[in-house]
């Protein structure tokens, strides 16, 4: 049985992909014997290193966008629009007070200390902690803090953290990585504009493909509508227009969280990639789509199952008979 060192990265509601991601590997015969992850990555490593992964699995693909709604607690005034206490209580119940150091596999949930500029290694102490830490988005879920320390989320500054896994005794290491270029294509040159503003007709159609799977159809029709494609679209236009209506807080600090980690990810893979890499395009899902749970498990699956086969070269006939494993290897925790 092949051992793998797996990483989960950041993301919000794409990291559903992470579950299919795990179940494929145990579907094939892999033992994952170390993990690392960020943000909604250390949530799902986590439960999986404690055996709560399918508990939690069966639990968010009954949600729909109401129930959704219903588990965000607003805070107004605050560091944060909420504080996600519901959802995290549910995780607490699976968790049933579990500590890193007891996990069976090693583990480390990666946050950031927004105070001191650094990233912050948990690798001991109780694990729900460590994931409340991890998963606080700059702006949208509140940061807390531990010891001293004001924590956001990990993938403010290590989306992908493969660091906590190099040296550990495997066959393969294997990265998730959730902000994929939404074309498949690497983005690697800025775009030069004008601060003149031009005709809508110009950048009308720029615009949509760039909306898709960004922002819903409402949004983008409202955006239509607003500059139209008529008569009126080769209308000289002033010289810049305010932000959409329609736009939230929640929609702009995600979306440059998502740019920001995309690129960080970029550079941080080149100077530690894995053996395997599933990247998970940017725009399958927004930060906040956690009723999508179903399709984006079977995203996860689909493309782990291509990324294992490209990057291994395994046929069906050459793998392992699979069979069901649970989560074993040394009771240990990784210092730093």
């Amino acid at each position: 049985m092949k051992k793998v060192a797996l990483v989960l990265g950041s993301g919000g509601a794409r990291g559903y992909a992470h579950i299919g991601a795990l179940q494929i590997l145990n579907e094939r015969g892999y033992e994952v014997t170390a993990i690392a992850g960020a943000s909604i990555g250390a949530l799902v490593g986590g439960l999986h290193a404690s055996g709560g992964l399918t508990e939690y699995t069966d639990w968010v693909t009954g949600l729909s966008a109401r129930d959704v709604r219903k588990l965000i607690d607003p805070v107004l005034p605050g560091p944060g629009l909420m504080k996600l206490e519901r959802v995290l209580g549910r995780m607490a119940e699976i968790l049933d007070g579990v500590l890193i150091e007891d996990l069976p596999i090693p583990y480390t949930a990666v946050a950031t200390d927004i105070g001191a500029s650094r990233e912050v290694w948990f690798t001991s102490g109780p694990l729900e902690v460590a994931i409340r830490a991890s998963v606080g988005i700059p702006g949208i879920v509140t940061p807390i803090m531990v010891n001293g320390r004001l924590l956001v989320d990990g993938g403010v500054i290590n989306p992908v953290p493969m660091e906590p896994v190099i040296g550990a005794d495997v066959d393969f290491t294997m990265a998730v990585s959730l902000s994929g270029p939404k074309d498949h294509r690497e983005v690697l040159t800025p775009a030069k504009e004008s601060a003149a503003q031009r005709p809508a007709n110009e950048w009308l159609d720029r615009f949509t493909k760039g909306a898709a799977g960004v922002w819903d159809n409402d949004f983008v029709a409202s955006i239509m509508t607003r500059f139209g494609r008529g008569e009126d679209a080769d209308a000289q236009p002033p010289a810049y227009e305010p932000a959409p209506a329609g736009l939230s807080i929640t929609d702009v600090t995600t979306m440059s969280l998502d740019t920001m980690g995309a690129l960080i990810t970029r550079f941080r893979l080149a100077a530690l990639p894995p053996d395997v890499l599933v990247t998970v395009p940017g725009d399958s899902a927004k930060s906040l789509d956690f009723h999508r749970a179903e399709e984006l498990i079977a995203l996860g699956r689909r493309l782990t199952e291509k990324a294992l086969d490209d990057a291994l070269g395994e046929s069906s006939a050459q793998r392992e008979t699979p069979e069901i494993v649970g989560v074993v290897g040394p009771s240990t925790s990784s210092g730093n």
